[in-house]
This record gives structure tokens, sequence and C-alpha cells, in this order.
């Protein structure tokens, strides 16, 4: 997990507007995607291809992770898409977001014309990295084979609206609990999501919520995923990016604590602590599993560039 690059904000930016294009470059999200799918009109995405690559060569995006998110495999539009922008900037590109995966080999196809282009653009193979986003009922049917499908992937995303639409749900604000549904609709699908996740080693990322003035709400919505352990959330609009990089991070005191965690573990461990197995820190007895939670948390705290107030000093005798 220390080795992960933060992802607690995905900002959603159309690529069919240079002037948001060019606004995000300065806000504060720990990851921007330029998209092509839905926020384009199918008339604008020959020019959305266009604004993206630009954006991207004329840098200005910080430590920012760039991703674009081109459209699903069942459209006339995605090989174009990918074509046009690895081609036009892929040494600008972190990764490429698929939409509506709906079986490892969408996975796999994409995985074998970015090698193609990498190869023809002079780019590292494999440098560019695949987001896969489950939306529809087969997808997450098919999530474990798809979080395996290529050495690429790096999140795997929660879209809800498409998925609500491929289930037949009842209207909802979209992401939002609803005080008809018994306890939280949406758990098992999270949980499914994050369980391939996990089993594969990759980040898992929490869809949008669309009321996108109403932040309370936002907030109440993205503690719920960041509560089972997602990483991170998409964000619709400016005023959600502060809410979802401070709840997808550990908060200072457990980041502080994990840290110190991991030092005296590995202190009771070593020839100087004894080679103990467990040890106590103040009232608290950790062990091997204790220094695997502590490795999560720590890792999410590093990945967010927090710094720690506090330090382990070994005890004496």
């Amino acid at each position: 997990m220390a080795e992960l690059r933060s992802r607690r904000s995905n900002l959603a930016v159309p690529g069919s507007n240079p002037r948001f294009l060019e606004k995000a470059k300065g806000l504060p999200a720990d990851q921007v995607f330029l998209d092509l799918e839905d926020s384009c009109a199918p008339l604008a995405k020959p020019g959305a291809r266009k604004n993206i690559v630009a954006a991207l060569n004329e840098g200005g995006w910080g430590d920012k992770i760039r991703t674009v998110r081109v459209n699903d495999w069942t459209t006339q539009w995605t090989y174009t898409d990918v074509i046009e922008v690895v081609g036009g900037a892929g040494a600008e590109l972190d990764a490429i977001m698929l939409p509506k995966v709906a079986d490892a080999g969408q996975v796999q196809a994409l995985d074998m014309l970015l090698t193609q282009l990498e190869k023809a653009n002079g780019l590292e193979v494999g440098r560019i990295g695949i987001e896969a986003q489950i939306e529809t009922a087969q997808g997450l049917i098919n999530v474990n084979q798809i979080a395996f499908a290529s050495p690429r992937i790096e999140t795997i995303i929660y879209g809800p609206a498409d998925f609500m639409a491929s289930i037949n749900m009842k209207s909802l604000v979209v992401g939002a609990l609803h005080p008809d549904y018994p306890g939280d609709p949406f758990h098992y699908i999270l949980m499914q999501i994050l369980m391939a996740a996990r089993a594969r080693g990759v980040q898992a990322i929490d869809g949008p919520f669309l009321q996108v003035r109403d932040v309370p709400a936002f907030e109440e919505v993205a503690r719920r995923s960041a509560m089972l352990g997602f990483d991170g959330k998409w964000v619709l609009h400016p005023g959600q990016i502060d809410a979802a990089n401070e709840i997808y991070a550990p908060s200072q005191e457990d980041y502080d604590h994990a840290e110190l965690i991991l030092d005296a573990y590995d202190w009771a461990t070593s020839e100087a602590g004894g080679k103990k197995g467990s040890a106590m820190l103040g009232d608290e007895m950790i062990d091997e599993a204790s220094r695997k939670m502590a490795l999560v948390i720590a890792g999410k705290g590093r990945a967010a560039a927090m710094q720690r107030t506090s330090s382990f000093t070994p005890p004496e005798g």
C-alpha cells in the first residue's frame, strides 16, 4: 500500500470543454480523468480528443494522476479514442479508463492495443495503466476475472448510474441511501468490487454522487465506502474535492498510531528488542496482525503525503 499513488479524489473533466480542462490543473484533486464518454456528446467527441491531447502536452498538472476515459468497446469510438490520445500524448498519460467493462476479454483487447501503440510511439511497454469501470450486472459477475485480466490494471471503479439501470433498480439519488430500502442496497455491489480489487492488489474507487452542491450528502455516502476500505471516490464538482481528500485519508491520530505500531513491532522483533513475536505499545498488545493492519493505514497516509507528528522511542532495559 505504501507504494500506491493516492487516488482519494478522482475529478471528472469533460474533454469537450477547454476551460474546464485548464481549470482542473489548479485544483487539489489527486487524479483527473479527462472524459471522452458520457460527458461528451457524439458530435463533440472528435474535438474533445484534440482538446485532451493538447491539454496533456501543455503540462501544468503537477503530481496529479492523468487518466483519460475512452468510450466502451460496444461503441464506434473506442479504437480512435485510444489511437489519437496515446499516439498524441502517450508520454503525458498515466492510465486509460475503460467504462462498462463486461468481461476480461475487453481489458485484454485494450492491453494489446496499448502495447502496440507504446511500441509504435517509442514508449516503455506497460507504462500506461488501465482503470476498469464496473457498470453492469455482467461486469459485476465477472469482476474477479476482470481484476486479473491484465498486469496494467490499477483500479476497479464502481459506476452507480449505469449499474442501477442495468439491474432495473428503482430510481434513487445515485449513490445515496434511501428510507424505502432496509439497510444499504449498494453494500453487496461495493463489497464485490472491493474484494476483487484487494485480491488483485489494486485500488478500489467509488463512483460519483450526482447532487454536486449537496456536500453533506456527498460526505455521508463517501464515508460508507471509505469505511469499507475504498481508496477514493469520483468528484464531479470542485466543492467535493476537499471532502474526498479528507474522508479517504486516515486521520492524523490514526496515521501516527499506525507508524508507531510499525516502528514498535520492527524493534520488538529485532535482536535489540529481544526477537519477540508480540510486544506492548502502551496498553496495546501488537503482533504480526497488528503490523498488517498498520501497513494499510500507514500506506494510505504516506500516499497522501501525510507527515508524522510523533516518533517511537524503544523502552529502556
